[in-house]
């Protein structure tokens, strides 16, 4: 292909096209163009990215996957079986996923499971992303829950509608409905042969009575098509060329673009602003001051002055000419230096219980030997690729939104209370999300959008700056850790304890909470399997001074970064190797129900679930470490600055069990040539996405702990974008992620998060094994320098 072929080619890829589930943006060549040459961003990426037609191999043969081509036009009244299933006359099936994209492949796997339950067609199915509406249930795509939470429900949704379909065949026949089975997106008559399509049948059945749930059956394993095998992402064609939808590419008619400047302090407000400078930047139009929100504030907005404005550049440039005086408020002293001193001095001195078996004091009292050590976890930013933003339109008392959300109906409600209208005027659409990591649960920015939509009397497009998203986030919590355990003469652990001090979660949506709560702990702390009599959990103060959400994997993070070093460090002392350690320190094979196992005050139910369906199963745990340490070549040996870790973590319902090797350069570099992770997680749905779930968590796990970390200083953040808050390279990255899965009928159990509390011991006991250096407070950074020299040195 010419250049003269190839560039009309790649506008004619880059013109919009309608999306199911959201207006199509305007036009890629807006009015609201930043660049003097009309060069898009999203033409730049197509410029990139399009070197050839990429073509996804399913089920049925080769067909391209592109979310964005138009999609064909349905019946004026479609059949709805099902809340998350629409089946049109021509037999077109509608599958409307109600959770959030943001690579994990829900759109993908939820929809695949509806249509081989339905016995559909893939290839006749479309799939629709909902709005933020409470009938999908829960819309809030974190916590590893798409799967866990409603895979029956996604099973009973297209085993209910086949049922009905067959009984609209049967009807249609006259024969009787045990005659008939669904096959491939027709309805079999199995003695005559005779078909039926899906599309001829619709009218029939409409007219019959929904069955009741307990007479659905659902297919058995040996039924399944596509359920618990590899499905090609749906999203794959428009992510990679460039057509896929994300929050800033939503363009509307007359829109304005929004920057702000925020209290740079939790809590702080302003005092006075000077806009003069700011309102003669050409395409300014508007200065506008949000009010601040009272801490703990919740969802809402910071709060700040939004300069308004034609384009992203004039805004961006006006708000950097505002001059604001800033009230620092009640957390204008936070410092990471005095607030990790106050922390170490919590975990020293006794905290609330969490879980108690046996008498862990009396125990340490009467050892021979003790071992104790203390690990720091600093602040994180989730720094996901895609900064926030958010589009808003507010017409005749109407509220629509579109954003990268990860919660469309908290979102709703949430706009809905801020702005002080009533729920059922708000509309929020959910575009793809470039990264997330719990981040774009929160809808503050949305909120912002929303807010100003209303004040100026035109759409607004709030956008977010990086250093924006890395001062005025919610950040995974700074944590201390201190551990003792008590060794008998035969290297057992007979007591084991823990205790920990963070700011809490609770403590952005409520006042006067000081630490962490025992049900916090369950999060991969006071639920560790290990075979140990005498233990104590324990929660200690730690008063929260910037806002706390959640981040990938929550507070198993520094749990499993603490605990996994600390057993590393046990079997060290106890001149044992590390992986006959764990599984020494894991026991024998039982089932555990936590809620009576001595944990205190356990919440209603365990990640979401009934204690009683998700026990504490160490066999599992003990699986998934034989798994790693026979696959990983674990006893063989390893040339000098290199070095093989091992951890296990159970989280989300899910067991994971690691080894990861490392290379350590002179100069402290550390790269991560291999890792090998084993993970039962019961039933899995789509083999390929967990995979790429654990290989993302590894990466994710490496930034966490080798360079990522937020500090405060005088109440503000210190680091501003990827120079200064480092994650991992490419060249840093595993050439190898040798992921294995346990093949499991059991209770689906969490995926996109129990991958990282693991590894970032793992890669920690690696780096001691490499060069006798212990890592007990992250990120690693400069911990390393010299250090061929200190081994040298003794």
């Amino acid at each position: 292909m010419s250049a003269n072929e190839f560039l009309p080619w790649v506008r004619r890829a880059a013109a919009p096209s309608a999306r199911a589930g959201m207006p199509a943006p305007v036009a890629a060549t807006d009015a609201n163009t930043d660049s003097p040459h009309g060069l898009q961003r999203r033409t730049f990426i197509q410029l990139l990215g399009i070197g050839g037609l990429v073509i996804a191999f399913g089920p049925g043969g080769a067909r391209r996957l592109d979310a964005a081509e138009p999609m064909p036009a349905t019946a004026a009244n479609p059949w709805s079986p099902h809340v998350y299933v629409r089946v049109d006359d021509d037999g077109t099936v509608t599958i409307i996923c109600h959770r959030s994209e943001m690579g994990q492949g829900i759109r993908t796997t939820m929809p695949m499971i509806i249509a081989d339950e339905m016995e559909a067609d893939w290839a006749r199915c479309r799939v629709e992303q909902a709005v933020g509406d409470p009938r999908y249930g829960s819309q809030n795509t974190d916590g590893s829950t798409s799967i866990r939470d409603f895979l029956h429900k996604y099973r009973e949704a297209g085993a209910t509608t086949r049922a009905l379909l067959e009984a609209a065949a049967a009807s249609q026949w006259n024969v009787a409905v045990a005659e008939v089975f669904a096959r491939q997106h027709e309805v079999v008559h199995r003695p005559t042969a005779r078909t039926k399509p899906f599309g001829e049948l619709v009218a029939t059945a409409r007219t019959i009575a929904m069955p009741a749930a307990a007479s659905v059956r659902i297919k058995r394993p040996d039924e399944r098509r596509w359920q618990g095998k590899t499905m090609p992402s749906i999203d794959l064609v428009p992510m990679t060329t460039g057509t896929a939808v994300y929050g800033a590419d939503v363009t509307l008619p007359g829109m304005k673009v929004a920057a702000i400047a925020r209290p740079p302090v939790w809590g702080g407000k302003v005092v006075s602003v000077d806009d003069g400078e700011a309102r003669k930047v050409p395409g300014v139009e508007r200065i506008v001051r949000i009010p601040e929100t009272p801490i703990p504030g919740a969802f809402f907005p910071l709060g700040g002055v939004a300069v308004i404005a034609k384009n992203t550049w004039a805004a961006l440039r006006g708000r950097d000419a505002l001059k604001i005086t800033w009230d620092a408020g009640p957390n204008g002293t936070h410092g990471s230096k005095s607030y990790r001193s106050t922390l170490e001095a919590s975990v020293r001195a006794p905290g609330k219980p969490g879980r108690t078996n046996g008498d862990a004091a009396a125990a340490l009292a009467a050892a021979a030997r003790k071992v104790s050590a203390e690990y720091h976890v600093p602040y994180l930013s989730h720094a996901q690729m895609e900064p926030l933003a958010a589009v808003a339109r507010v017409q005749d008392g109407k509220v629509e939104a579109w954003a990268p959300t990860q919660s469309p109906n908290d979102a709703r409600n949430t706009i809905a209370e801020y702005l002080k209208v009533d729920a059922a005027n708000v509309t929020v659409h959910v575009t793809l999300l470039g990264g997330a990591f719990g981040r774009k649960s929160k809808p503050d920015f949305i909120c912002e959008a929303a807010f100003l939509a209303r004040e100026i009397g035109a759409p607004v497009r709030v956008q977010w700056s990086r250093e924006d998203d890395m001062r005025h986030s919610y950040y995974h919590a700074v944590a201390a850790h201190r551990l003792e355990a008590a060794l008998d003469a035969a290297g057992k652990v007979t007591a084991w304890l823990h205790r920990s001090a963070y700011p809490s979660i609770s403590a952005t949506f409520a006042p006067n909470v000081a630490g962490p709560t025992p049900d916090e702990l369950t999060n991969g702390a006071s639920d560790v399997p290990w075979d140990v009599p005498n233990m104590s959990v324990e929660a200690c103060p730690a008063v929260a001074h910037a806002r706390i959400g959640w981040y990938r994997s929550v507070n198993a993070i520094h749990h499993g970064f603490a605990i996994g070093s600390f057993v590393d460090e046990l079997a060290r002392a106890a001149g044992t190797d590390p992986a006959a350690f764990l599984l020494d320190l894991i026991g024998p094979d039982r089932k555990v129900d936590l809620s009576k196992a001595g944990l205190v005050g356990p919440g209603e139910t365990y990640y979401g679930a009934p204690w009683g369906d998700h026990p504490l199963d160490t066999a599992r745990a003990r699986r998934v470490v034989e798994s790693v340490k026979q696959r990983s070549g674990w006893s063989t040996p390893l040339p000098r600055g290199r070095g093989r870790g091992i951890a296990v973590h159970r989280s989300f319902l899910s067991y994971v069990a690691m080894v990861v090797e490392v290379e350590v350069n002179p100069d402290g570099t550390v790269l991560v040539p291999r890792a090998t992770v084993a993970v039962d997680a019961g039933f899995v749905a789509n083999p390929d996405r967990a995979r790429s779930q654990m290989e993302g968590a590894l990466i994710m796990a490496m930034s966490n702990t080798l360079h990522s970390g937020i500090t405060f200083a005088e109440g503000r953040v210190e680091q501003s974008n990827y120079g200064d808050y480092r994650v991992a390279r490419m060249r840093a990255s595993p050439h190898v992620v040798d992921v294995h899965i346990i093949e499991s009928e059991a209770l689906p159990g969490g995926i996109g998060e129990p991958g990282v509390p693991p590894a970032g011991a793992a890669i920690a006991n690696a780096i001691f094994a490499a060069t006798g250096v212990r890592v007990r407070e992250l990120p690693v950074g400069r911990q390393l320098d010299g250090w061929e020299t200190k081994v040298a040195a003794g």
